[in-house]
């Protein structure tokens, strides 16, 4: 994607992609990737690596719970990442691909390949460690939500205590070379910004349950035959 190119452009690009109408509790989020992923797509030494892939569709997965059309869910996803340049399938393949190579290790053994700049690792973590010790390797907090992701999959999946997965995956990103304060402030952002959109959703469908079932009343109500 060529220098010149800008925001609004991206932007032409995703509505074409994805003319639909998006629901008002989600366009803020698909404006904050937007823009994000266009600005990451022109900064020299980024490189959507797997970790990134694995916090970009993390990121999107779970800020987009509820969304309906559900069958729409990927198609927007799509839209996002075809207006900036990435391709979709090519992100979850290597999210998929970093989650599958580290399912069967441990974060003793992760340390022991940043240790060893990658060497002994499953081939896409490989490629992560060695690429955030590129001199030109650009951070994005994309790369924090991504590092959560992959500590919370070695530590068994979701029922883990936030706080302590916070340190551990803040512990493997320092040795990565990656700043404490940027993954703290990241890792923080994101645990909070998850919450309140999760109560946002529950307030919503709790709402069109309501409309339902006033809308089921007032249904029944003229239906009932006059005495």
């Amino acid at each position: 994607m060529g220098d010149c190119q800008t925001v609004a452009d991206s932007k032409r690009r995703f509505f074409a992609a994805y003319p639909r109408v998006i629901p008002g509790l989600y366009r803020r989020l698909v404006d904050e990737l937007l823009v994000e992923l266009h600005l990451l797509s022109h900064q020299q030494g980024f490189e959507p690596d797997a970790l990134f892939s694995l916090g970009l569709t993390q990121v999107f997965d779970s800020f987009t719970k509820g969304f309906q059309p559900e069958g729409q869910r990927e198609n927007l996803f799509q839209a996002l990442c075809s207006a900036t340049g990435l391709s979709n399938e090519g992100l979850r393949q290597q999210a998929a691909a970093l989650k599958a190579g580290i399912s069967a290790h441990g974060e003793q053994e992760i340390s022991n390949w940043l240790a060893s700049r990658g060497e002994g690792a499953p081939e896409p973590l490989k490629l992560v460690l060695q690429g955030a010790n590129r001199s030109d390797f650009h951070y994005s907090r994309l790369h924090a939500v991504g590092l959560m992701a992959l500590i919370q999959e070695l530590s068994g999946g979701d029922d883990q205590e936030p706080e302590a997965l916070r340190k551990r995956a803040t512990s493997v990103g320092e040795q990565m070379g990656l700043q404490q304060e940027k993954l703290d402030k990241d890792m923080g952002l994101y645990a909070s910004n998850l919450e309140k959109m999760a109560q946002a959703v529950e307030m919503m469908e709790e709402t069109v349950a309501a409309v339902k079932r006033r809308r089921e009343r007032q249904s029944s109500n003229s239906e009932s035959p006059v005495t």
